[in-house]
């Protein structure tokens, strides 16, 4: 991710922040607003995507789909390096009960929560992926954790069958 990112700078790529009604759709609460009716000729709007060369995505959406698809692969990366972490964090724990911290939980996902205005993240989107990393990883680990000992169990069962 961190590739990405700064390959983002060396590019220079923007997001145009504005500062209309739809900036408070990047805090909590999201705002109360009634669904719209409108039936628009799109693409509507202004692009928000701007680069520093001055041209901005996206002329289409499969051009807006090929970028999500490019990030989307790249986040699986980081997630599958975050969950070896997680794997390892394992090993630090002596019961099954310590796998599951609430309180390090909860301060992981109030920090993405916090930091999210600092990226242009809207806090809805950081909070309830974070939830999910966080739910997640912990099942993962309870596996690991558990797997560890009925593997090791295992192993003493068969060293005691192969010594009689």
């Amino acid at each position: 991710m961190l590739r990405f990112l700064v390959a983002l700078q060396i590019i220079g790529l923007a997001v145009a922040s504005s500062s209309d009604f739809s900036d408070k759709c990047y805090f909590i609460p999201l705002p109360s607003i009634p669904p719209s009716t409108a039936n628009r000729t799109v693409p509507w709007g202004e692009p928000t995507i701007k680069y520093a060369n001055g041209t901005t995505c996206c002329s289409s959406l499969n051009e807006i789909r090929d970028n999500l698809d490019t990030i989307d692969a790249q986040l699986l990366q980081l997630l599958s390096t975050r969950a070896s972490y997680v794997r390892e964090a394992t090993r630090f724990k002596s019961t099954l009960p310590d796998v599951n911290d609430p309180s390090r939980n909860e301060q992981v996902i109030q920090g993405a929560v916090d930091d999210a205005p600092s990226v242009h993240l809207p806090q809805i989107v950081a909070e309830m992926v974070y939830e999910g990393i966080i739910n997640s990883s912990v099942l993962f680990e309870e596996c690991i954790f558990n797997t560890y000992d009925y593997h090791t169990k295992g192993v003493a069962q068969k060293s005691l069958k192969l010594a009689d």
